[in-house]
């Protein structure tokens, strides 16, 4: 069952651009991401940071255990501790761009990838490397920065003539000096 993702093929490092931040709006399976607490939270006792896109009888989906992070001066306090319960919010679609056509993929295909995972309260999330052939990461100036032209925010992971490469990314950003 879980056979789509054992013969995946590995990317090189993605490329960097300075004040830039990467992102990805779906992820290949296989793929390992870490939940990584917030300053002054640690993650709750029993509670495995990594989570994993695997093959289910539904499609893709992240495996993962329910990760929460949890305030230092609760975990260091000797009286009664209070579970706080916290409801997921649906994403919002004004703040994410749309979605980049997938090129080299048939719609059978997109099966197997795994959409962004759940967000936990005070945490962030960190991928494993590597990343796998078909991955399509998302770069974005940070706050204060602009775009340089050419514009283009998307590196797509590659098999080209039997080697793996990200495609060129166009991107720059600038703070004006």
């Amino acid at each position: 069952l879980l056979s789509g993702f054992l013969f995946a093929e590995n990317c090189p490092d993605p490329p960097r651009r300075e004040f830039a931040d990467v992102g990805a709006e779906a992820y290949v399976l296989g793929t390992k991401l870490y939940y990584a607490c917030d300053s002054g939270y640690d993650r709750k006792s029993g509670h495995h940071p990594g989570i994993q896109c695997s093959s289910g009888q539904q499609g893709a989906s992240w495996d993962d255990s329910g990760f929460e992070c949890i305030d230092k001066k609760t975990l260091l306090s000797t009286g009664p501790t209070e579970e706080l319960h916290f409801t997921q919010k649906p994403e919002s679609k004004a703040q994410s761009p749309a979605p980049q056509k997938q090129e080299d993929f048939s719609e059978s295909d997109q099966k197997d990838f795994c959409g962004p995972p759940r967000p936990v309260p005070h945490a962030s999330i960190r991928p494993k490397k590597p990343y796998y052939v078909g991955q399509v990461l998302h770069f974005k100036c940070q706050s204060g920065y602009d775009k340089l032209p050419p514009t283009s925010g998307t590196s797509t992971c590659k098999k080209v003539n039997g080697s793996i490469v990200w495609t060129p990314l166009d991107l720059r950003c600038t703070n004006g000096s």
